[in-house]
């Protein structure tokens, strides 16, 4: 049990970690082991974010200190938080794939979503948006999409008109 001055360092600690973030995502990992967990962490490393656990009482603490009136409270179990100073299509993919790979024997998952919240628009996520934008690929793979849909057309067109000047260079 931490005393008093402990979560009260924890607390500063905490909204000062918050301030620096963009991006939160919660989620309940009661199923998940602590080598499972570290694998999450490892992953989150790379994109700059960070998986930390609050009680949620003092989480509630750290978002009033931000002036964010958001109750943790009505998330059920343990809750875990993912801090990032990114934006939440670069952290929610990794989250994602990780609730995908640890699922159970039972078929439950251990590892569940249960929202985000966006701190530059002072607005909360429902774990379903949260899940949609993690099953999104990457930026690169969709702009190379959206080039290849714009394009396509693009080179049909040329086609076609390079095969009608040979048409017509051959009919005089």
């Amino acid at each position: 049990m931490k005393t008093k001055a402990q979560k009260i360092k924890q607390v500063e600690e905490g909204t000062v970690a918050i301030k620096k973030s963009e991006t939160l995502i919660f989620a309940d990992f009661t199923g998940a082991t602590v080598s499972e967990l570290g694998k999450l962490k490892k992953a989150l490393r790379e994109t700059g974010a960070k998986f930390t656990v609050y009680k949620k009482r003092l989480l509630g603490l750290m978002f009033k200190n931000l002036n964010i009136d958001f109750d943790v409270k009505k998330f059920e179990g343990q809750v875990g938080t993912v801090l990032s100073p990114k934006h939440i299509a670069d952290v929610a993919g990794p989250v994602y794939k990780f609730s995908r790979e640890i699922i159970g024997t039972d078929k439950k998952e251990r590892f569940q979503i249960l929202g985000g919240f966006d701190l530059t628009g002072k607005r909360f996520l429902e774990a379903q948006e949260v899940k949609m934008i993690g099953q999104l690929p990457p930026r690169e793979v969709l702009l190379g999409q959206l080039l290849g849909a714009v394009s396509g057309p693009l080179k049909m067109f040329l086609n076609i008109l390079d095969q009608k000047s040979k048409v017509e260079v051959n009919k005089n």
